[in-house]
């Protein structure tokens, strides 16, 4: 596979019309919710941590801009805007995709690169957890300043807004979606234009599109300015949701809303506020909101808290997409989906996944209880993602772009270094609050790893028990059971056996259906499977077939509506008169395993947790026949 069969160009790219703008502006209200709200905090932090209770230099203020300013056209813009936004999985993104590319590309599994999209994966949704804490929070924040009275109700309000944002995923997303781009929108034109009104009281901010500033301000603090790093990458958190989201809008739209809109914005807003700082030092306490002229600070901080909540809402959502691609890649037991749209297979909502990042962020803002004290437990997990990110990026221009591995190099190292820059820099925050989401990730690591090892283990087991098709049907031939009518349709991960429920009904009810399917569903390295590929039949016997179903792993495996497409096939499927069977194992821990005791346990716990195969394949339950089985690990 060459370069240009991968490349959006290959696919083909939307047409400047009435379609593209709407995807446009649809992208501004849901990838760019996270970058767009950092100036809420971000130039703040950076710029306090760096007086260390001194004076405001200019010094400081224009390096701290010039940091802020290149960050954004070396990490967003030119690492996801304009390189791996063309990195795209059958036009999908993410780290996941990814993964799934960067092995298509090797013609292998890389264990290197599975541990890269687990590492990345993990970190994403340790933000999906930090983001909504630290957004919302800043934003209320500003509450403080119009009323100072309401200091003590900012945690209080705060935590009911996010109770709140929780307590509607249930519903779906797609009404309140509809006006995301609406809002974004007039956020970015918002911060743009009270950033444009200050520039004029010191433009030599303007100074700061100069990198020298920034390099001279590294130079000149030493291990104070790797720590200043570490803050100023809170200005170019999300900018990897430019790439998750990629599936959703398009390459065009997205780099349409950065260059004319976003980058912008952001840009005005960062001058703005060094304008303001350098002529009112005091406002260093939060320049954000004292851009803001007075009678306009309390619109405006209703607006900072419905791009929080918007900004939320999209990390909140990408956590569901994420999660649901891992467990399709069998990272992760069966959640149960809830899908909140008809029409869009897209739009779900994973109940346990949604309590556990509200617990997860009402714990962060009552232990942090304000926007500085999240800003150091904040970038760690961004940065550990984007990190994964580059270097599987180089994979893929190095192998499936065919590019020389010199030149590859080149291009991506560059940006990897200042990925792992970042990284360093955040690692300096790991006691002051950085452990959260490096504790979080490490835990969900061991929890995929748990998985797949103890799936793997348990597959091994029971092969060793199983009997191959093929001598089950001669010996069925030979002497035949009770035939009754009607269709078995036994699930299984490996056709080439006999599935254990099978066994199971011959051995107890001494019959066997007239026809019998055996049903092996697969997950494809790509995003989305082509309907007309979806079903492979074979016929075995007169009375045994087999059915291979194959679902890309951002897809809700429907086998209901699948098998549906086997009568164009020759199978004329009736779900009245077919019967599903499906083995329910019960584990144990064995008295010897290859596992750790804890691991044991902690892979049974996974199991019982895991939702029932039926209710994941979307199978009608009362055409379910369950078979129980007990098996040691």
């Amino acid at each position: 596979m060459t370069a240009s069969e991968t490349s959006p160009e290959a696919a083909g790219e939307p047409p400047v019309t009435a379609g593209f703008w709407a995807l446009t502006l649809g992208s501004i209200g849901v990838v760019f919710g996270d970058i767009g709200t950092s100036p809420l905090y971000a130039f703040r932090e950076a710029v306090s941590h760096a007086a260390q209770k001194g004076a405001v230099t200019p010094a400081i203020v224009l390096g701290v801009l010039s940091l802020i300013l290149w960050s954004l056209f070396i990490v967003v813009t030119a690492k996801y805007v304009l390189l791996l936004l063309r990195a795209d999985n059958n036009g999908e993104g993410g780290t996941l995709s990814l993964m799934a590319l960067g092995q298509r590309a090797l013609g292998r599994r890389s264990w290197f690169l599975l541990a890269l999209g687990v590492v990345g994966a993990s970190m994403f949704i340790g933000d999906s957890m930090i983001t909504p804490a630290i957004s919302v929070l800043s934003a209320v924040e500003g509450l403080k300043l119009a009323t100072p009275a309401l200091d003590n109700y900012v945690v209080p309000l705060t935590l009911v807004i996010l109770v709140l944002l929780f307590s509607v995923q249930s519903r779906g997303t797609a009404r309140v979606a509809s006006a995301f781009g609406p809002v974004m929108a007039l956020w970015f034109v918002t911060i743009a234009v009270f950033g444009m009104l200050h520039i004029h009281e010191d433009p030599t901010v303007l100074l700061a599109v100069n990198p020298w500033y920034a390099i001279h301000f590294l130079l000149n603090h030493g291990m104070i300015g790797l720590v200043i790093m570490g803050l100023v990458f809170l200005s170019v958190t999300g900018g990897e949701a430019l790439y998750a989201d990629l599936g959703h809008f398009g390459r065009q739209p997205i780099q349409c809303a950065w260059f004319y809109l976003v980058l912008p914005a952001l840009l005005l807003n960062y001058f703005g506020q060094g304008a303001l700082i350098l002529a009112h030092p005091e406002a260093i306490e939060n320049p954000f909101f004292r851009l803001a002229p007075a009678p306009l600070l309390l619109p405006l901080v209703l607006l900072a808290t419905a791009a929080t909540v918007i900004a939320s809402q999209a990390v909140i959502t990408g956590a569901y997409s994420l999660i649901s691609q891992a467990v399709q890649l069998g990272l992760l037991p069966r959640f149960e989906v809830r899908y909140t749209s008809e029409t869009h297979a897209g739009q779900i909502y994973l109940p346990r996944v949604n309590l556990l990042l509200l617990v997860g962020v009402l714990l962060l803002v009552g232990l942090f209880r304000t926007s500085s004290g999240l800003a150091s437990a904040y970038g760690i997990a961004v940065s550990t993602t984007m990190v994964a990110d580059g270097i599987m990026g180089f994979v893929v221009v190095w192998k499936l772009w065919n590019w020389r591995a010199a030149t590859a190099a080149a291009l991506v190292f560059p940006l990897v270094v200042v990925d792992v820059a970042f990284f360093s820099a955040n690692l300096l925050k790991l006691l002051e609050g950085a452990w959260v989401p490096m504790l979080f990730g490490i835990l969900m690591v061991v929890v995929i790893w748990t998985w797949r090892r103890g799936a793997a283990l348990l597959i091994e087991k029971t092969r060793r028990t199983e009997v191959p098709l093929l001598d089950l049907i001669k010996s069925l031939e030979k002497r035949p059971p009770h035939v009754v009518k009607g269709t078995a349709v036994f699930l299984t991960s490996d056709p080439n056996f006999v599935p254990t429920a099978l066994l199971h009904n011959l051995k107890h009810n001494k019959v066997l259906h007239e026809h019998n399917v055996i049903l092996t569903i697969e997950t494809a390295q790509t995003p989305r499977v082509d309907p007309l590929e979806r079903v492979h039949m074979e016929s075995i016997s007169e009375k045994f077939a087999t059915v291979r179903l194959r679902f890309g792993f951002m897809e809700s495996p429907n086998v209901p509506r699948a098998l549906g497409i086997a009568r164009k096939l020759g199978w004329q499927f009736d779900i009245m008169s077919t019967s599903f069977f499906v083995s329910r194992r019960s584990l144990k821990t064995a008295a010897k395993s290859e596992m750790p005791r804890w691991q044991d346990r902690l892979f049974i716990m996974l199991s019982r947790s895991a939702n029932d195969a039926t209710d994941y394949f979307q199978i009608p339950t009362g055409r379910v026949v369950e078979v129980g089985t007990q098996v040691t690990i």
